[in-house]
């Protein structure tokens, strides 16, 4: 355990692949009339509730000052509240494995971003990967969705919106860290955070009637209320070990996850353009990847 703690490869692998669960989890529980905001709620509810719970047992505490109540408030919006509204309401309409997609684009954004802000300099090489990852994009998104059942450019422009608002929140978190704080108290008080934000928008939309569906998949519930606390519990650590760019990589196998779980148990199908701009889209995150580890996009240099 203490090996995969501080692994940043194998944080990398664990936490994509729990996140790539999250997509048929919540194909299955939006498909059972679950609306997306409701979903996103059982996920920072989840991920909050139960590593809580597993810190008071432990015996610890958590440490609230204005800065960390800032930071988990900032993180919950950008980070998981909106995001995940957005991905729960375009799976129904997208499918599992294409808005998994999307999460392959939070890289190359994250580093454009990071270059927009001053804090890394690009080379010919990270460039190129940029501009390979985003002609992938453009060809996943000209499909819009499932094969034979294409979606409104709507839905397409919403999981665009995805990956972008990963992208800051990867960026934020390394910023604003609180000097001092763990990656479970992050998670924590960020998840918790957000469930309040969704729980509030909840019953000010839609009642609380907008819960009952949920009584019909209970089981999926519990399984993403697990998974969710898990691999939080380990995104943060990925984030406090391998910096915002190298978590952001999560989305390969995240998608990964979500584009073969949704083709072989949710009976989703694609088209071949689909799969070409997803595999356009990882190597143009490779090529910014081999940029970062030969120093070409490297850190701002000091004034």
């Amino acid at each position: 355990m203490a090996s995969l703690w501080n692994s940043a490869f194998a944080l990398l692998v664990v936490t994509g692949a729990l996140l790539g669960l999250t997509l048929p989890f919540g194909k299955i529980g939006t498909d059972a009339g679950a609306p997306g905001m409701v979903w996103a709620f059982v996920v920072s509810l989840g991920a909050g509730g139960l590593l809580l719970a597993a810190l008071l047992a432990s015996g610890r505490g958590m440490r609230l000052t204005v800065r960390r109540l800032r930071y988990f408030l900032v993180t919950a919006a950008v980070s998981y509240a909106f995001p995940n509204f957005l991905m729960f309401s375009a799976i129904p309409h997208l499918g599992a494995g294409y808005t998994g997609i999307m999460f392959t684009l939070s890289p190359i954004i994250t580093l454009v971003f990071s270059i927009l802000l001053g804090v890394r300099r690009p080379n010919l090489l990270g460039m190129a990967g940029i501009l390979v990852g985003f002609v992938g994009a453009a060809m996943v998104a000209l499909t819009r969705g499932e094969a034979g059942q294409p979606a409104d450019i709507f839905w397409v422009l919403v999981a665009l919106l995805i990956p972008a608002s990963l992208a800051v929140g990867n960026i934020y978190r390394t910023v604003a860290w609180p000097d001092g704080a763990g990656p479970i108290e992050l998670a924590i008080g960020s998840h918790l955070a957000a469930a309040a934000m969704l729980l509030v928008a909840i019953l000010a939309t839609q009642g609380a009637g907008a819960f009952a569906p949920l009584a019909q998949v209970p089981w999926v519930v519990a399984a993403q209320m697990l998974s969710a606390s898990t691999m939080f519990a380990f995104f943060f650590r990925l984030q406090a070990v391998g910096g915002p760019v190298y978590l952001s990589q999560i989305g390969y196998v995240a998608a990964a996850i979500g584009l073969f779980s949704g083709t072989l148990f949710l009976g989703e199908h694609y088209r071949l353009l689909t799969w070409a701009g997803a595999a356009i889209i990882v190597a143009g995150v490779f090529i910014t990847t081999k940029a970062q580890e030969r120093g070409e996009i490297g850190e701002r240099e000091p004034a």
